[in-house]
């Protein structure tokens, strides 16, 4: 029986990609902040990345159950922060021969942003990126890189959720009227399929892949499709970018929308496109179109 070790197990693409895993025979060992209950071929570990290394606040059998499947999986998913598990894998002894792990299409999309934070990200990335490939190639593993664009399907994902949260709120969602930059919005199952099939991809080893969703379409449309999926649909507006500058300003100003910054608003118009052709050369990427549904955003409470 295969055995995987999976981080960001409890997470929208990680719930998912556990099922795949199972259903195909694989024994599961997922790490996961909060205690869980164990499932057939599905053991939950409590340890995270955010400091010590998974594992480092564990005892007895729970502490010898990681260090076993760390060192003995046959594959290593992470489908959490990428900066985070390469400093793990970079100091782990894991020795597993397969390792995929999901970064971000931001990497390529906030390069050269005017957001000195969002510039601190990609620097980010690109150093896990590196420091991945590099531990990886001293152990002899094969790593694979998704890079995935708008993630949405879970009601967990940080943009199109939280539109859809605002838009429920206040009844409506007020855009830019030149918020026209394409989109290729990806669903969360379609990842984690993704992640399942390029494990026995012998061409994908070593390789970054750009995972956009099945269908491109404007800023404007993908959030009127959002809204057309709520119960009862908001309404959406469209005002002159001056007014709507001013807008935020008053947003900002009333501690409201503090993260939506300058540099977000700039992107609405820029066009954020990614070719899949490689990902479905390599390993039969094949994604949906852009079709969503109320479930697929958190309820109005």
């Amino acid at each position: 029986m295969k055995t995987a070790l999976v981080f960001g197990g409890s997470g929208q693409i990680g719930m998912p990609l556990l099922d795949r895993l199972r259903d195909d025979g694989w024994r599961v060992y997922a790490v996961s902040r909060a205690p869980r209950a164990e499932q057939p071929g599905l053991v939950w570990l409590p340890g995270d990345l955010s400091g010590e290394p998974p594992g480092a606040a564990m005892s007895g059998g729970a502490l010898s159950r990681f260090d076993a499947s760390a060192r003995q999986a046959d594959a290593i998913f992470s489908c959490g922060p990428l900066d985070l598990f390469a400093q793990w894998y970079a100091r782990s002894d894991a020795d597993a021969p397969r390792v995929i792990a999901f970064g971000s299409t931001s990497i390529e999309v906030k390069r050269g942003s005017a957001d000195a934070e969002e510039r601190a990200l990609v620097a980010r990335l690109r150093e896990a990126e590196r420091t991945l490939f590099e531990a990886a190639a001293a152990r002899g593993a094969a790593v694979t890189v998704l890079r995935p664009t708008l993630v949405y399907g879970s009601a967990r994902d940080r943009n199109l959720s939280r539109i859809a949260q605002v838009a429920q709120r206040f009844g409506r969602i007020v855009l830019p009227r030149d918020a026209r930059g394409l989109r290729q919005p990806v669903h969360a199952h379609d990842l984690a399929d993704a992640a399942f099939r390029c494990i026995e991809a012998e061409v994908a080893f070593g390789r970054t892949y750009a995972l956009p969703g099945g269908e491109t379409l404007s800023y404007r449309d993908m959030v009127a499709r959002v809204l057309a999926a709520l119960e009862p649909p908001p309404r959406l507006y469209e005002v002159p970018s001056p007014v709507f500058n001013l807008m935020l300003a008053l947003a900002h100003a009333a501690g409201i929308a503090l993260d939506f910054n300058e540099a977000a608003v700039a992107r609405m118009r820029s066009d954020l496109v990614f070719d899949a052709a490689d990902a479905q050369r390599d390993f039969g990427y094949a994604p949906r179109g852009f079709h969503p549904v109320a479930a697929m955003f958190p309820s109005p409470d």
